[in-house]
């Protein structure tokens, strides 16, 4: 639903159709947002000649078969994050979009650093920080949910190898100063079964809860990366980018800095020359009109994170480093 409406305010651009996982539902948005056309099988729509482009809004589980199959029918793919289950899936989305160059294939981009990513890149490429050392991002979740049902994300069958939001962090560090070269990680799980509601039973939770990160960035810098839900009264989430000069901070959608003869951060002010913002269906629509190539997030990118979102989970399995990419090019 949060693709619809944006879709809709491009001119001459029209949802015709929508498929979702029951008939009732699938009728509900039809009649929530006026669209003509319900499927019960999203293989009848992706093969419908009428249809140009489809967005695939589902679980991860989905994004591989029907990003695959809209491409091998000929339509553009918007993808929501996280791109597949794993990195082999990934790839194989990957090989489907570039034998078929004139059809758009776009990932959903993290979103929560969009405002500030242009700054951030200049900031570092001035060298506002000097040398990048170090890199600590921490995504807090507040306190451990004890009693709670197992959702989506939770479920490795609907998910695979994506953990909370580690990919999506992973992504945006990936904009400021690119890929990890070696990865070694632990997780725990604390809550050991949940009740899943559709199922009526108790499921086994395989996906951690807690995860911590090492990494070897490409760049020389070391980073680290805490995604955890067990870290009450711990305060917001955000990444400090520690430099030989420097500290950049981002924070709540805000960026603050510091240089080595200053007593404390201050906020840093975005120009609106540089200040981004949500635009991602115009840009996929741009892109498939030729007004624009796609930056966030292409399917290049995707596969580098659910690489990167794979070796963090070998190595928790085999407690060894994993080195990056997995999968020669």
């Amino acid at each position: 639903a949060k693709h619809i409406p944006g879709l809709r305010a491009i001119e001459n651009v029209e949802i015709t159709s929508v498929c979702n996982r029951s008939r009732a539902s699938s009728e509900a948005v039809a009649a929530e947002f006026g669209i003509p056309r319900v499927f019960d099988d999203w293989r009848k729509l992706v093969e419908d000649r009428d249809i140009d482009a489809v967005v695939i809004g589902t679980w991860p589980y989905m994004h591989g078969p029907v990003s695959i199959a809209a491409l091998e029918a000929g339509k553009h793919v918007l993808c929501e994050a996280r791109m597949a289950m794993n990195a082999r899936e990934a790839h194989d989305m990957l090989c489907a979009a570039r034998s078929r160059p004139h059809l758009v294939a776009q990932v959903v981009p993290s979103p929560f650093s969009l405002k500030v990513d242009r700054t951030i890149e200049r900031l570092l490429a001035e060298g506002y920080i000097g040398d990048l050392l170090a890199i600590d991002v921490q995504d807090r979740g507040g306190f451990l949910d004890l009693n709670g049902v197992i959702s989506w994300r939770q479920e490795s069958q609907l998910s695979g190898m994506n953990v909370m939001m580690l990919g999506i962090w992973y992504e945006a560090v990936m904009r400021w100063v690119g890929e990890a070269i070696r990865v070694v990680a632990m997780g725990k799980t604390f809550v050991k079964r949940r009740l899943d509601t559709e199922k009526k039973r108790q499921q086994a939770v395989l996906i951690p809860e807690h995860v911590d990160v090492i990494a070897d960035m490409a760049c020389g810098a070391q980073a680290h990366f805490c995604s955890t839900r067990v870290a009450g009264l711990a305060g917001p989430s955000g990444c400090h980018l520690y430099g030989s000069d420097g500290t950049l901070r981002f924070e709540e959608g805000r960026l603050s800095g510091g240089r080595r003869d200053d007593a404390q951060l201050t906020e840093i002010a975005i120009p609106a020359t540089e200040e981004g913002r949500w635009r991602v269906e115009e840009a996929f629509v741009s892109a498939i009109r030729g007004l624009e190539p796609v930056r966030l997030t292409t399917f290049e990118d995707g596969v580098r994170y659910m690489e990167f979102t794979e070796a963090v989970y070998r190595s928790r399995q085999t407690g060894i480093a994993i080195p990056l990419p997995l999968i020669a090019p």
